[in-house]
């Protein structure tokens, strides 16, 4: 799959195109990206299609990108016709086939719609990334997407190679024979994690990967792939690090970080609660020393007997990832081994009756996600289990693929829309937050002090 090439103009006729209408963006063969000048941009919520509007958009963030889709065609609205339809070539090139165009959007952003297309014969599922809705208005590209979170925690303009190699020989003077400083290495320079970056450049959120193992087998794991189809985009940790190598790095970054979150459940590996034996000597060793910092744990909350110890060692907070609130949309994505849905909210109970700060990484699919069902689903969980954050991620998931999925488990009625169920939740729970990132304890007193009042009898 190519990413963004640079604009071309292929414009070969009058515009009648409403100025709040987006111009449709299309792909040829060779991944040159273009506007198709008296077409309209449309995106899909589920199997609504509608043109996409400026006000309904926003500016596309920096450091997202452009994918073109193979085996696809681009679903557009014809200005002369008013009609929706799936285009096979460029209509001003009749001998030039033509695909669709979406964007991959940089952290911070969650998807209104996805982008609008039909399967070739074929067609093979797409690589593990989310698809966003694009279209071209006056003098740039627009995504059909909310902002949740405008912390610069991952924005690559300050993430300066030269820093981050910089960073990496301080690390290794001060952590000379530390294994997972090494790994995390690999992670900053190799493929570019932000979250290792991070760790080298002394800011925000550090990661601990330590988990070799995983008892869930995610359709869209992105360490680990049975499916021949997919590949992950990167390698999965090969080792266990000692709780002594855990712990250096953490403090490490806690020491000169201020308001510093240090995290277990990275992508680079399986669940950290498959490794308690290491973390929760490591979450000791790190209280010893300091009480600054935050402790976070991103998992599937499987295990709650597990769970438990590492709460009472010291551990801060757990995010908790689902793509469904519901156990059977849940299953069909996480595909767990040796737990249920009812082990995950036992430890959410747990960790919010311990007074720890629970959010939940809610993997958001426009269709599935803003489903009817699914909206009133969340809305029930929300009463019965009052965690203090919903981190709105995008699946990152051919969306099409994902859908049929879970039309085969539950019906999905007609979508109520992205922005209308954030607002719907932000409503009805107006002390919930709303975010992308980990935050630092710092910042969550509050809402615990307001979520142990919903809960106490």
């Amino acid at each position: 799959m190519k990413r963004h090439n640079p604009l071309k103009n292929k414009r070969k006729r009058p515009s009648r195109q409403p100025p709040r209408w987006l111009t449709a963006v299309v792909a040829n063969e060779n991944g040159d990206i273009f506007d198709l000048e008296g077409f309209a941009a449309v995106g899909a919520d589920g199997p609504e299609r509608s043109v996409m509007a400026a006000g309904d958009t926003i500016e596309m963030p920096h450091g997202s990108e452009l994918m073109f889709l193979p085996d696809r065609r681009p679903v557009v609205m014809d200005l002369e016709t008013g009609q929706v339809q799936a285009l096979d070539r460029n209509p001003y090139a009749p001998r030039e086939r033509i695909f669709p165009v979406a964007v991959f959007n940089s952290p911070g952003v969650v998807l209104t719609r996805t982008c609008a297309y039909e399967e070739r014969d074929g067609a093979e599922i797409l690589p593990l990334f989310a698809y966003g809705a694009v279209g071209w208005h006056r003098h740039g590209f627009r995504s059909a997407a909310l902002v949740v979170d405008t912390e610069p925690r991952q924005d690559l303009r300050r993430m300066p190679r030269e820093r981050i190699v910089s960073g990496v020989a301080h690390m290794r003077s001060q952590l000379p024979d530390n294994r997972l400083a090494r790994h995390l290495e690999h992670c900053a320079l190799t493929y570019g994690c932000p979250a290792g970056k991070n760790f080298f450049l002394g800011r925000y959120e550090a990661p601990l990967p330590t988990s070799r193992a995983c008892n869930a087998r995610c359709l869209g794991c992105i360490s680990l792939q049975r499916d021949g189809r997919l590949t992950s985009s990167q390698n999965r940790i090969a080792f266990t690090p000692s709780a002594e190598e855990i712990a250096g790095v953490a403090l490490a970054h806690i020491q000169r970080v201020k308001n510093s979150v240090v995290s277990f459940g990275q992508g680079c590996e399986g669940d950290p609660l498959m490794a308690a034996r290491a973390i929760t000597p490591a979450v000791r060793l790190i209280r010893e020393q300091t009480t600054e910092g935050t402790i976070n744990m991103n998992t599937n909350a499987s295990l709650p007997h597990v769970l438990g110890p590492l709460l009472d060692a010291g551990l801060d907070s757990i995010r908790v990832s689902m793509n469904s609130v519901r156990e059977a949309c849940y299953h069909a994505y996480f595909r767990p081994r040796g737990y249920r849905f009812s082990q995950v909210l036992e430890s959410i109970d747990l960790a919010i009756a311990k007074g720890r700060h629970v959010a939940i990484n809610y993997l958001n699919c426009p269709g599935f996600t803003d489903s009817p069902e699914e909206a009133a689903a969340l809305s029930v969980f929300l009463e019965k289990h009052p965690v203090h954050l919903i981190q709105w991620r995008n699946l990152n998931f051919d969306p099409r693929h994902y859908l049929r999925t879970m039309n085969r488990v539950v019906p999905l009625g007609p979508p109520v829309g992205m922005a209308h169920l954030l607002q719907m939740i932000r409503k009805r729970f107006p002390e919930l937050r709303f975010g992308y990132y980990n935050p630092p304890k710092e910042r969550f007193q509050a809402s615990l002090g307001t979520a142990n009042k919903r809960i106490s009898p």
